[in-house]
């Protein structure tokens, strides 16, 4: 008998290590499918993205309840829940997927040692992304630093073809070994508070409804559309990749499909562009691999410390969506309604509060953390320190967000600012693309309860350019 230790790969297929040891399952005996709820993680979980991964759990039990297994929920240190459960079930062997960040990392090290303590074997297996860290370097076999470089090399290497679910006679068998399966926890058993946003449906089949619904039209026009947050040409995928309820190779096949049926060339091209995305997601989580302190620590080393303004009060309108700047403040309420962001409008919020706040980019990757349900370590940090100029192949210091020109340009019928900021609804495209120019009466007459703005972009910009060059020893 076999244990599957299930974590952020909640489903049955294309599933690497639950292949493996289904694959196997001839010689080694039957995979029991195991999902522990471990306290050091759930330290840093928040109540949306547990409700996520409730409803996820909750699906992948339906899934195996269907094949004639189920899934075993148990509580605790998985060094001691898997090592218990396995010398119960006279199992000789744990198999799972790895993880990338330090945190990850250190629990696979401390479980695989207390397998081995116990006279078990434990194999862990490549499954979040398509090729390895390591896999992919330069001539000189170091990491990629440069993204440009890193897609062309993973664009053009092969992929392997999603794993099979594992068929009924690979599965164990509660008829066959009565085991209590355990019951799912609450929010509240938890610990958690109840979600706070409105959160898509989670399980596989959601999961390939988004994707398929994706590649039925929108990835045709994605390279125009995509950065323009009221067009929502985007796959939503981001929790389901994240949480793992469908398979990155299974995604990366089906583009691949949706490529090689397009009408012409800008079409191709355009499910290129989703495809260099799927690309970004494997180079942030490489450079994780290798530079775990980046969670907490800039990638990117300056002569001096970078002097972040410490301003409780500007934070806080930041994190309300009360900054007085239109497209800023929709994408922050899209974050608190949704647990969610348009990609775009991640990149202006980021900015803003890095370049025109000035406030360390730590803090709100901790408040994105807090919110997001696809809040992804690798990815999140990735994006943060491009946009605050601390990170691997980051924007340039120099290049700071208009947050007005972006709003105008990427919302220019503001209607995405206006779906989540209601003190807009019924003021004009002009008056809030100008917003920071009106006067205070133009303001009360077009939207009085909107707030002016809390800084000056212009003066704001000037002072952080300051900033970094004084970080740069100019």
């Amino acid at each position: 008998m076999q244990l599957h230790w299930h974590r952020d790969d909640l489903r049955c297929s294309d599933n690497v290590s639950l292949s493996a040891a289904a694959t196997s399952a001839p010689d080694r005996g039957v995979v029991v499918p195991v999902f522990v709820f471990d306290d050091d993680v759930l330290a840093h979980a928040s109540p949306n993205r547990v409700a996520f991964m409730l409803d996820a759990l909750d699906s992948l039990r339906a899934d195996y309840r269907e094949r004639g297994s189920d899934l075993l929920v148990r509580s605790g240190d998985p060094r001691e829940v898997l090592v218990d459960l396995a010398t119960d079930l006279d199992a000789e062997r744990v198999v799972w997927n790895r993880a990338h960040s330090g945190l990850g990392r250190e629990r696979d090290a401390d479980v695989r040692g207390a397998l081995a303590d116990a006279d078990l074997e434990g194999d862990d297996f490549e499954d979040a992304i398509c090729h390895e860290p390591g896999s992919i370097t330069t001539n000189d076999g170091d990491p990629y630093q440069v993204y440009t470089y890193f897609w062309k090399k993973w664009r053009d290497r092969q992929k392997d073809a999603p794993y099979d679910a594992p068929d009924e006679r690979s599965l164990w068998n509660p008829d066959d070994a009565p085991v209590d399966p355990g019951g799912l926890p609450t929010q509240r058993d938890l610990g958690f508070e109840d979600a706070t946003a409105d959160l898509p449906e989670a399980g596989t089949d959601a999961a390939r409804d988004r994707l398929l619904s994706f590649l039925d039209a929108d990835v045709y026009e994605y390279a125009d559309r995509r950065d323009y947050p009221a067009a929502d040409c985007t796959s939503h995928l981001s929790a389901d990749l994240k949480w793992g309820t469908i398979g990155i190779r299974e995604v990366d096949e089906e583009v691949r499909v949706a490529r090689d049926l397009a009408d012409d060339e800008p079409a191709r091209e355009s499910v290129s562009e989703f495809r260099s995305q799927l690309a970004w997601r494997e180079f942030y989580t490489h450079v994780l691999h290798y530079n775990p302190r980046v969670v907490s620590s800039n990638y990117k080393t300056y002569e001096h410390e970078i002097a972040w303004r410490d301003d409780p009060d500007e934070l806080a309108a930041w994190k309300r969506g009360e900054t007085g700047y239109p497209i800023v403040d929709a994408g922050m309420r899209q974050l608190l309604e949704e647990g969610y962001v348009h990609n775009r409008v991640r990149m202006i919020v980021a900015s803003f509060l890095t370049k025109d706040l000035q406030i360390d980019w730590r803090e709100g990757y901790a408040h994105y953390r807090e919110h997001l349900v696809d809040h992804d370590t690798a990815n999140d940090n990735g994006g943060w320190q491009w946009a605050a100029s601390t990170g691997t192949d980051a924007q340039p210091y120099f290049r700071i967000f208009n947050p007005m020109t972006q709003g105008e340009d990427y919302d220019p019928d503001a209607e995405y600012i206006r779906e989540y900021v209601p003190e807009l609804r019924d003021a004009d495209p002009d008056e809030i693309h100008s917003w920071n120019e009106l006067s205070l009466s133009e303001r009360n007459r077009a939207a009085p309860d909107y707030p002016a703005p809390i800084v000056d972009h212009g003066d704001r910009r000037e002072a952080a350019l300051a900033m970094y060059k004084s970080a740069r020893g100019e």
